[in-house]
């Protein structure tokens, strides 16, 4: 079962927790301002009603008892019960009762000698009710502009993290790519240090790190397979002076492959460096294709669907081809065919396909592949094409072609190596545009040499 996965920017996460922590302060000191305020006007017009309510005492304890003008009545039975119970206890007091959708009503009274009770109630100040409604719309309208403050902020501080963010992403991309001189410090700029120079500075010195280790192992193998190179080529010639005979013919064969191997391994080493360079020319790719193929392998048909003129290197594309025929060859079963498209060569053989860790993880040195395809080879075909094919600023993709009726996660119907080759040539940086993927791919990758 799969899990949902939200994507959202850094931008938008700042926002909304600024604007969140922005509606929540605002809302609470909202609520404390407001009853803070409503309390003290309810206690401000209790105190009213109860001074009021203690005059008209007074003028009832007169010669002529006098209402003050004040409607003060003797034992109200509407009187709520909490000041009744006051009024038992012989204790004056105050009294706030709510009503649904209308003012409060402010109560006052007290219990006299005779065990009378006065008491005078009335609705709460308009004049109160206005100065509440007033402070609620000045809470009301200074919380919107705080979260609307809050939300500005948020991007403004989101956008400028989330730009950094992705200049340093597209600058660690760039140095995966192989363009191992740019620095991502660099890329993100500005004067403001935080978090992500930490981050560039990180990648960096695990980027130095990384290709100190790659340029030692890329110089120590240089450094073995050129000194191979003078004893192996000695072990050749000696072993044509050899007799005629099988043994002479396993010697030959033996130090003829081993001679194979340096020359590959002093290849890669040389791909490795960055150091290679196309020697473009302008070409017409099926023709040249076809010519190839005729000189490689006769056998092998080729389609040109549609001719394209492409500026490249004739004699590395020459080489990737000789090892993809030969992977196919090697490892697939006939037939072999070779389609061109454009500027697109596909390599297409009908045997077990491609295995699914070299689908993944691409060629790898020294690798052959799994048993059922299993051969001579010493893994370094696909590795030089692959690296061929980086130097002409061209993509080698690997699939596994899907019979009819069967799903593409078990495609079995052969392995396919397409050569995307570029609209532009590459310049002198080595950088170029890549090629659109193909959606009627059903599983992309790479594969064996």
């Amino acid at each position: 079962m799969k899990r949902l996965v939200l994507r959202t920017g850094v931008r938008w996460k700042i926002s909304i927790a600024i604007a969140a922590v922005g509606a929540l302060i605002a809302l609470t000191l909202s609520l404390v301002v407001h009853n803070a305020a409503q309390g003290a006007l309810l206690d401000n017009a209790r105190d009213v009603q109860l001074e009021r309510v203690r005059t008209a005492e007074r003028g009832f304890e007169g010669p002529k008892s006098k209402n003050q003008g004040f409607n003060v009545k003797v034992n109200d039975p509407d009187l709520p019960k909490e000041l009744r119970r006051l009024m038992d206890e012989k204790r004056r007091g105050s009294y706030v009762e709510t009503r649904d959708d209308e003012p409060p009503v402010i109560w006052a009274a007290v219990p006299r000698a005779n065990g009378d009770v006065l008491s005078l109630h009335g609705d709460f100040p308009e004049r109160s009710a206005v100065i509440l409604r007033n402070l609620d719309r000045a809470l009301i309208i200074g919380s919107v502009s705080v979260v609307a403050g809050g939300c500005a902020l948020g991007v403004l501080i989101g956008g400028q993290l989330s730009r950094r963010l992705r200049k340093a992403a597209a600058a660690a991309a760039n140095v995966a790519e192989g363009h191992t001189s740019g620095r991502v410090r660099d890329a993100i700029g500005g004067v403001v240090r935080d978090e992500t120079d930490d981050l560039a500075r990180a990648i960096d010195a695990l980027t130095d790190a990384l290709n100190a280790r790659i340029e030692a192992e890329r110089r120590v193998t240089a450094d073995i397979a050129h000194e191979l190179r003078t004893p192996v080529t000695g072990l050749l010639t000696a072993a044509e002076l050899l007799p005629p005979g099988r043994p002479s013919e396993l010697v030959r064969d033996r130090a003829q492959a081993m001679r194979t191997l340096v020359e590959d391994v002093l290849e890669v080493a040389r791909l490795d460096s960055a150091s290679e360079r196309a020697e473009l020319q302008e070409i017409a790719l099926g023709e040249f294709v076809t010519r190839r193929i005729a000189a490689l392998n006769p056998d092998v048909p080729v389609q040109v669907v549609h001719e394209s003129w492409v500026n490249t290197d004739p004699r590395r594309l020459e080489r990737i081809l000789l090892n993809l025929l030969t992977n196919a060859a090697k490892y697939g079963k006939p037939p072999v065919e070779v389609t061109v498209e454009g500027r697109v060569v596909r390599i297409r053989d009908h045997g077990p396909g491609f295995p699914d860790a070299l689908l993944r993880e691409g060629p790898s040195r020294f690798r052959t592949g799994a048993s059922d395809r299993a051969g001579t080879g010493h893994g370094l075909g696909l590795t030089i094409a692959a690296g061929q094919a980086r130097v002409l600023g061209a993509r080698l993709t690997f699939r596994n072609a899907a019979p009819k009726g069967v799903p593409a996660s078990e495609a079995t119907g052969g392995a396919i190596a397409v050569l995307w080759l570029p609209e532009h040539a590459p310049t002198a940086g080595g950088s170029f545009p890549l090629p659109p993927s193909s959606p009627a791919s059903p599983a992309r990758g790479r594969a064996k040499g």
